[in-house]
């Protein structure tokens, strides 16, 4: 059983009773069955909604999966808490707030997981949802001192960092979101590490609700792990960042930044420090930082040699490691933070050469020097896709288009005809229609290819508009032929 508060601790109306062992053990196995009956029963029975279609460049999978998991972690750590709540009496009532804003987040992924909304919809939808959770109380009001006794009141510095945490974790988890069984084994370590501090904080509805995430996410990664029959979807992916970022604004005491969040940062150490690297990385390269691209950690992971089951592994013991890090700040009271932020910044380091993102730190400069050139390139394609569109409207016939539209291909290095030593790749447009382009097998990254295709789709899908077809040198892969050019759909 959870051992009873301290004196000092605060009582009164909302203050929960105490939860057993064995009651424990209920809420998480309950929870973990209805997420996984859930998942089964989408896997089995779900129709043509919510489906991830595979590609060629970063979904990889065979055939389409659906990325509808999200609903089932919803239900079933709903349930869990409802019962707790209502039946088991642990002070429901003082949730209602934070039940409300997860329940907002996961709806904003949910409609992006059946109909894409774009990354600035998006996004507004967490701010908004973040503003209004903040408005109902649950806000960063105080920096206490980890250290001992203390505290400097934000003011109204308050706000802008409550948005940060709880805007950002969501998108941290949902970055990491890219290989079987990380997102969703990423936030079990976390909500279980939350659960152990609401035990040592004396705060049974936080173990309570943690564990009835965490046996949720149990469920779903039963058909989550390689190879995977389900995914997250952005609804499961913001709503365990945003769980995750609520209840430990939650377990501390009317806001104060106490133990409890410096715990949960450095638990999350692997996807920070992969988003740090993807901010890097496409900062550099000058390109949106909401670009997605096959870099990430657990890509570089296995371009090492990992299989998807020893990278998954690997990135799990890091989180475990840092999450037994971090509760060791709490249990110490802050005295280990020296040591802990030293190893964090070592363990940066290293990771940044091992896994390639920095060659070599005495020619370090050098990547740099190379890494502005290639931007530079890029500005280029870019520039080039965007002269294309302008020609689309200037242009009086497709013919026209069609022969600035060779000579653009020409200076990016691409053809639409194969060659010796030429090497296919497949561009998607929105008419859900693909055509085959090709370009040198050389030693430039894939990724470098698939820009400069990208650059493209405006002025096709502009030419497509405009002409209802595409130049006839262009063939739709495995249906259109030099005398019936492709036509929109």
């Amino acid at each position: 059983m959870i051992p009873p508060a301290p004196k000092n601790m605060p009582m009164g109306p909302w203050a929960p009773r105490d939860v057993s062992w064995v009651e424990m053990v209920c809420y998480f196995g309950g929870a973990m069955l209805v997420a996984a009956l859930g998942v089964w029963w989408i896997v089995k029975r779900g129709g043509r909604i919510g489906l991830d279609e595979p590609d060629t460049r970063r979904k990889l999978h065979e055939k389409a999966i659906p990325r509808l998991g999200g609903a089932p972690i919803f239900l079933a750590a709903g349930l869990a808490s409802l019962v707790a709540g209502y039946i088991g009496g642990l002070g429901w009532s003082r949730w209602l707030p934070v039940a409300l804003c997860n329940a907002m987040i996961f709806s904003v992924g949910f409609a992006d997981d059946l109909k894409p909304l774009g990354a600035k919809v998006k996004l507004v939808g967490q701010i908004g949802t973040a503003l209004i959770l903040f408005a109902l109380g649950v806000s960063i009001d105080m920096l206490s001192n980890p250290f001992g006794e203390g505290a400097i009141a934000l003011g109204w510095w308050g706000l802008p960092l409550t948005l940060i945490w709880l805007v950002s974790v969501p998108n941290i988890v949902n970055l990491i979101d890219g290989m079987d069984g990380l997102a969703g084994g990423f936030g079990l370590f976390l909500c279980l590490t939350l659960a152990f501090i609401g035990y040592y904080g004396h705060q049974p509805d936080v173990v309570v609700v943690s564990l009835s995430m965490a046996g949720a996410l149990a469920g779903f990664l039963i058909f989550n792990l390689p190879p995977a029959k389900i995914f997250l979807g952005d609804g499961g992916a913001y709503l365990i960042g945003f769980f995750i970022a609520s209840v430990s604004l939650f377990t501390s005491n009317k806001g104060s930044v106490i133990g409890a969040l410096l715990v949960v940062i450095i638990a999350l150490g692997v996807p920070i420090l992969d988003t740090l690297f993807a901010i890097i990385r496409r900062g550099i390269r000058g390109v949106s930082i909401f670009n997605a691209d096959a870099e990430h950690i657990h890509h570089r992971l296995i371009l090492l040699g990992y299989s998807k089951g020893r990278a998954l592994v690997a990135m799990y013991s890091v989180c475990l490691a840092l999450s037994l890090v971090g509760l060791s700040i709490l249990l110490n009271k802050g005295f280990t933070l020296p040591v802990v932020g030293a190893f964090l910044f070592l363990l940066a380091l290293g990771a940044a050469r091992y896994l390639g993102y920095v060659r070599n730190w005495a020619n370090f400069r050098v990547q740099i020097s190379d890494a502005m050139e290639r931007r530079r390139q890029r500005e280029f394609f870019r520039a080039y896709g965007r002269v294309l569109d302008f020609e689309v409207e200037r242009c009086d016939d497709l013919e026209s288009f069609a022969t600035l539209l060779r000579h653009g291909m020409e200076r990016m290095g691409l053809s639409l005809c194969a060659q010796d030593n030429n090497r296919p790749e497949i561009l998607k447009l929105g008419n859900g229609k693909q055509y085959t382009f090709f370009h040198p097998h050389d030693d430039e990254d894939i990724s470098e290819w698939n820009l400069r295709l990208d650059a493209l789709v405006p002025a096709l899908e502009r030419c497509l508009e405009k002409w209802r077809t595409l130049p006839s040198s262009m063939k739709e892969n495995n249906s259109a032929t030099p005398s019936q050019p492709p036509t929109a759909a």
